[in-house]
């Protein structure tokens, strides 16, 4: 690796410029969260109570936006008839109803399911009826929701705070598809990449292109964090059992460094031959720290094995950026670097050089369009059906209403199948990074809940990990996902049924547990007692979507990965907020600016740790300082 001597903790601590929690000032001014109570439009009602945070009081600084305090004059959607419509219909219906009733209605449980292009939507299990539906569209239409989605299909910058299109449909748009923003032909440039990659990735697989030492590139390490590896990562593991994909991928290898702490660097390189692989390196602007550090990490991996001929990096390492600058002076050569837009989000960058040229690596450059068709299939689907029948529709107004009506502020994600064991951490950033937010595109504090937590395993891991909450804990909404055909069919003799079918049974009993519950009266005529009938009673009532599709493949892949993205976008068009920054992401990395400088004027320089961090923050630091191994550099980081 690089060249560094190590300290040891106990000379590290001898250097330390002491700082005590006693020395230390608080920069903190702001006082506890009081919360007070708030029904429609700021009304507190005894039955619908909702907790909303009262603004703290900020020394020295302008206040906050708040909403409107006239009803009639607000800019937010809770301040529509459709929203008070909705309230009332929540209130005399549906909390007066229970999922084992409305399940009896079939003509509400027959109405409450769409398709499109295999897919099957059924949210017959949801706590909504018919009359539900129609008052959701009808809150959509109050929200401009056809507008905004045309706009952001036609590259308007709906992005405001960025002034930025958002255009990620725009990736896998069809080859030839007419597509001018801002003066430019997006769809000419997008092919002019993809084009690119294919062409690499063939010569990388066809052996064309080798290695420094001559040898052939059998393995990929793919460096990059957040969008520049949930998605990758998903489609990966997605594909490295599916028949196709897996025989295109016979030999090879693909990894992704994600994580900064040196303990992934060491899962990634063990056991692969520095001279067979090659590194793609994942950055917009190719300075994301955790990104750098490990990409030099990795240029010393293989500069250690292979010496440090420009030829190593040149042949060996490769980008998807936009810095060509700051890649061709790490020693990237520019025909190696594949770029991507400031209109691409980086949660949804997969359909781009981020994902294209990893899995094209990995599987075929075929592989990876067949996601991209599948993705647009979903888009087509999403931009041109009516409501009542629009997959991402349906799912994104029923996040709506479970998030900001019915007060549920979690959701999981169950996929019946092994091979999207990595799907919910990636629809985990797409859906909070967007919608994790706390005013309004026009700047006013939302009055009503948004942005659910996230969470998910593989069926039928989570029934026997998180699965009792579900059931008899708080309410969770889920979205089950289960599949007709299995990529691996097994048929055990002296089984009833296929090992996929086994699984299968609980993708469709777990709903249906949920909805309904299990009353006392049927514990008792199960025999049980008066003392455990409590503890064995379901109350039920618990929501929950189901997707079945054929098979789990890459057209499959692309289809879910554009159905997720457009369900987060219709909840933020709702809820008028801007499902496109992530302002959030950066306070944390500014901060941690300022404790890499501590670190190192403190370990290396014997400065004292400053006053300007609390003193929780001093305490640590300095308790991490005096016990910690760290490099010994000469270089002193001054402030940036």
């Amino acid at each position: 690796m690089a060249d560094a001597a190590f300290v040891a903790p106990s000379a590290a601590a001898a250097r330390l410029g002491r700082s005590t929690p006693a020395a230390v000032g608080c920069a903190s001014t702001r006082r506890p969260l009081a919360w007070r109570s708030a029904g429609l439009h700021g009304a507190a009602t005894a039955s619908h109570p909702q907790m909303v945070a009262a603004e703290p009081v900020r020394s020295g600084a302008a206040p906050l936006p708040t909403p409107p305090s006239d009803p009639a004059a607000s800019r937010l959607i809770s301040a529509t008839p459709e929203w008070a419509a909705l309230m009332a219909h929540k209130r005399d219906v549906i909390d007066v109803s229970h999922l084992r009733d409305l399940l009896l209605d079939e003509s509400r449980t027959m109405a409450l399911y769409a398709e499109h292009d295999g897919v099957s939507l059924d949210y017959a299990r949801q706590r909504v009826t018919k009359d539900t539906m129609h008052l959701l569209f009808d809150l959509a239409r109050a929200a401009n929701l056809q507008g905004k989605m045309a706009a952001m299909a036609r590259g308007d910058h709906i992005n405001v705070t960025e002034d930025r299109s958002v255009l990620h449909m725009a990736l896998r748009a069809a080859k030839g598809d007419a597509l001018v923003v801002d003066g430019v032909d997006v769809n000419a440039e997008v092919w002019d990449v993809l084009d690119r990659i294919r062409a690499f990735t063939e010569r990388v697989r066809s052996g064309e292109h080798r290695g420094a030492t001559g040898k052939i590139i059998k393995n990929v390490i793919a460096v990059g964090i957040g969008g520049s590896y949930l998605g990758p990562d998903f489609v990966h593991e997605a594909l490295k059992t599916e028949r196709d994909a897996a025989q295109a991928a016979a030999g090879r290898t693909l990894r992704f460094l994600s994580n900064v702490d040196p303990v992934d660097v060491l899962r990634n390189t063990r056991d692969l031959d520095p001279e067979e692989t090659v590194v793609v390196v994942i950055s917009k602007t190719f300075t994301t720290r955790e990104t750098k550090v490990n990409a030099k990490t990795l240029r010393d991996w293989l500069h250690d094995a292979m010496g440090k001929s420009p030829d190593v990096v040149a042949q060996h390492m490769v980008a998807c950026s936009t810095n060509m600058e700051g890649t061709s002076d790490f020693g990237i050569s520019p025909e190696n670097v594949f770029p991507f837009w400031d209109w691409v989000g980086g949660r949804f960058s997969v359909c781009s050089s981020v994902g294209a040229l990893p899995i094209a690596l990995q599987y075929g450059f075929d592989s990876f369009e067949r996601f991209l068709e599948g993705a647009r299939s979903m888009d087509e689907h999403w931009q041109t059906a009516p409501m009542e029948r629009n997959l991402p529709v349906l799912m994104g107004l029923i996040g709506v209403w479970n998030m900001s009506f019915l007060g549920y502020s979690t959701r999981a994600l169950h996929p019946y199948t092994e091979a999207l064991l990595k799907f919910p951490a990636h629809v985990q950033q797409v859906d909070m990074e967007s919608n994790g937010k706390h005013v309004t595109l026009d700047g006013d504090l939302v009055d009503y809940p948004v942005g659910e937590v996230d969470f998910g395993e593989p069926g039928t891991n989570g029934q026997h990990s998180f699965f009792q909450l579900l059931h008899m804990g708080q309410t969770v909404p889920c979205d089950f996902i289960g599949f007709m055909e299995s990529q691996n069919p097994i048929c055990e003799e002296g089984e009833p049924v296929s090992n996929h079918d086994e699984l299968v049974a609980n993708f469709f009993a777990q709903p249906d547990a949920l909805a309904n519950g299990k009353t006392a009266e049927e514990c008792r005529a199960e025999g049980r007692s008066e003392e455990l009938i409590p503890h064995v009673t379901f109350l039920g009532n618990r929501p929950s979507v189901s997707l079945l599709l054929p098979l789990c493949n890459a057209y499959t892949c692309g289809q879910l990965l554009a159905l997720y993205e457009h369900r987060t976008a219709v909840e933020g068009f709702v809820w008028n907020i801007n499902s496109f920054d992530q302002w959030g992401v950066e306070l944390g990395k500014v901060l941690a600016i300022k404790v890499r400088q501590q670190i190192n004027q403190t370990r290396y320089h014997n400065r004292p740790i400053k006053e300007s961090f609390n003193a929780s923050t001093a305490r640590l630091l300095d308790r991490f300082l005096n016990g910690s191994v760290g490099c010994a550099f000469d270089d002193i980081m001054v402030d940036e």
